[in-house]
């Protein structure tokens, strides 16, 4: 396999081993020591957890808000009406409406990047599986987008929080920021996380939850993070 010279380059920096397993802190100052590229990468964390997807019991699905935020702005809708309507507006969203956005959406309209409702206006949005779920933009009461306080999750929205979900292969994988973001940035945004990723343990979960994690940005190599040091490879 070919590697370009970027990668030989990054793969040279002092101190990095592909191989091994490095503390958090260490880790993201590695990730920002690596030689970049002339645009702001995004941070990634990606985890491999020791649940089954296949079972019902064991999915793991959260969002979580990050203190530092995402380094990207965020554009929200919200299907609601009356003074869940007006309170939607007075937080930011970029789109409010009821049947309205609804029918927008049934006509291929999905210029948003987070979509929230109330309970009351799911009975419109639910017929909207197909258009919205491969996007992953169906409101779920696990990700707080579907919530009577839509203030409050469209003020946290566009702060910038990060939704995650396992994948087939029990796999997880979250931004976390942008290499732009300071050391202190994005190791908070990491922290917060990981206790949203902890919180969402199925209780039939049994033995090691976080297998493995590992850090990476846009054009760089991963970096392997210690699990033990996280305190929460085995619980």
């Amino acid at each position: 396999m070919r590697r370009s010279k970027l990668y030989k380059k990054q793969v040279e920096v002092e101190g990095f081993d592909p191989q091994q397993r490095y503390g958090v802190a260490e880790a993201i100052a590695l990730l920002k020591k690596f030689p970049g590229v002339k645009f702001d990468q995004t941070a990634e964390v990606a985890f491999k957890l020791g649940v089954d997807p296949r079972k019902s019991d064991q999915t793991v699905r959260g969002a979580v808000a990050l203190p530092a935020g995402t380094g990207k702005s965020v554009r929200v809708a919200v299907v609601a009406d009356g003074a869940a309507a007006a309170e939607a507006k007075e937080a930011g969203a970029d789109f409010v409406g009821f049947e309205d956005v609804v029918e927008k959406i049934k006509g291929g309209w999905q210029d948003f990047d987070i979509l929230i409702a109330t309970p009351d206006a799911m009975r419109l949005v639910r017929p909207l599986g197909r258009q919205l779920g491969p996007r992953g933009l169906m409101p779920n009461p696990k990700t707080g987008t579907v919530t009577d306080q839509v203030g409050n999750a469209v003020r946290e929205a566009k702060a910038g929080r990060a939704e995650f979900r396992a994948d087939r292969g029990a796999c997880v994988h979250v931004p976390f920021g942008k290499l732009s973001f300071d050391e202190n940035a994005l190791k908070s945004n990491f922290d917060v996380i990981v206790d949203a990723l902890v919180k969402a343990k199925p209780q039939t979960a049994k033995g090691a939850y976080i297998l493995s994690c590992t850090i990476t940005a846009t054009m760089s190599p991963g970096v392997k993070i210690n699990t033990k040091e996280l305190g929460r490879g085995k619980e």
